[in-house]
């Protein structure tokens, strides 16, 4: 089954961050709970994990890319 992941709130007035980097490639496995991307907010740099065990299948957001809480950034299937 395939999963498309959204940007978790990540603090109480974080609406919006900035892609840093990618910890996973697509074709690559990724345990539930391990970090996906390193994101930056307004105040720090922080690690967005996978809600779910799978294979990356694909990144919907590039580095340097602007997302919103909500926003959908990867495709996981389990």
């Amino acid at each position: 089954m395939r999963h498309t992941l959204k940007l978790p709130k990540l603090g109480d007035t974080v609406t919006e961050v900035v892609v840093t980097e990618w910890y996973v490639t697509p074709g690559h496995p990724v345990g539930a709970g391990d970090p996906l991307l390193r994101v930056e907010t307004d105040k720090a740099e922080v690690d967005v994990p996978s809600p779910v065990a799978g294979v990356l299948v694909e990144q919907l957001a590039q580095p340097q890319d602007d997302l919103a809480t909500g926003a959908p950034f990867a495709v996981v299937e389990d």
